[in-house]
């Protein structure tokens, strides 16, 4: 079993930074890649980025590349993401997940997710 908590979210203005980090717990997740989803009111859930626990594979989604930096910290197990140059159309509930291998959708094979945490951006 594994346990995935996320945190940092909030409401920021356009332009603004946040950072969000996800508490992973239980040793199964080494077997996976980890990443972040989002999902707006109305819109399906959505990939956004993912990384390997060694940090040297990460992919993002077209739309937040060059804004969002995803990022691990093993002696932590902890998979941050830091979000600059917010848009308003970031406004989501962010999810940290643990998927089995990156695919045509983003990151497959999601077996794990955290409850999620809002972030909110302001105009």
């Amino acid at each position: 079993q594994a346990t995935l908590v996320e945190s940092g979210g909030g409401l920021v203005q356009a332009g603004g930074s946040l950072r969000l980090s996800c508490a992973a717990s239980g040793s199964t997740l080494s077997n996976y890649l980890m990443g972040w989803f989002r999902q707006a009111p109305g819109k399906e859930r959505e990939f956004v980025a993912a990384i390997s626990w060694s940090g040297g594979s990460t992919r993002y989604t077209e739309s937040v590349k060059g804004r969002f930096t995803i990022s691990v910290d093993n002696a932590k197990n902890t998979v941050d993401l830091q979000m600059n140059s917010l848009k308003p159309e970031d406004s989501a509930v962010y999810y940290c997940a643990a998927g089995e291998g990156l695919c045509a959708k983003g990151l497959c094979g999601l077996d794990y997710w955290g409850k999620g945490t809002l972030v909110t951006v302001s105009s």
